[in-house]
């Protein structure tokens, strides 16, 4: 039986940067590579389409603090991200654990935050039958901070489709959400 190939890759690197994969503290390491990439690219989010009959279609739904992590496809390296997702209902409500189902299904893959807010959009909108949809992605990416210049930073992408694409609308929303404190938190 050959070894598994990402335990192989790990053990190679180990040796690349000079390290002993055979010394105490690494012996295992290629094995928890291995499982840990497993563990977050077959990522299962459950359920995502439980969704509800509403009469409404005037209000705003949105919700915020959602937060995740992803990995940069530039540099394999992490990005955390605060999400805020919104909607203008048609005749149907989605669950509110399926906005973090729905958003966590995208991140778990290499991935740009441009293209993570888009898909997250994308979904939304399919699975509420609405056009009407908002998606605020704050991001700080490790490829940024631990290498280049090595500066954190917090990088923001927004699309913003239907009723919430006048701007007015956009202000609107961005008002209604609560107001974060530098580095991502509240």
């Amino acid at each position: 039986m050959s070894p598994d190939p990402l335990e192989r890759i790990a053990r190679e690197l180990l040796v690349a940067i000079g390290e002993d994969p055979e010394r105490e503290g690494l012996r295992d390491t290629p094995a928890r590579y291995a499982r840990w990439w497993r563990e977050f690219t077959e990522y299962d989010p459950g359920t995502l389409n439980t969704a509800f009959e509403c009469t409404t279609s005037a209000e705003t739904v949105s919700v915020s603090g959602i937060r995740l992590w992803s990995l940069c496809e530039h540099h394999l390296l992490p990005f955390s991200c605060e999400v805020t997702i919104g909607y203008h209902p048609r005749g149907r409500v989605l669950g509110l654990s399926k906005f973090a189902r729905i958003a966590h299904q995208h991140a778990h893959r290499l991935q740009l935050q441009e293209q993570l807010t888009t898909d997250i959009a994308d979904s939304v909108e399919k699975l509420t039958s609405s056009p009407d949809v908002a998606v605020v992605c704050h991001g700080e990416h490790l490829c940024m901070a631990m290498r280049g210049i090595r500066t954190p930073a917090t990088m923001t992408t927004a699309v913003w489709r239907g009723s919430f694409a006048p701007a007015a609308a956009r202000t609107e929303f961005l008002a209604l959400q609560p107001a974060r404190a530098p580095g991502g938190g509240r």
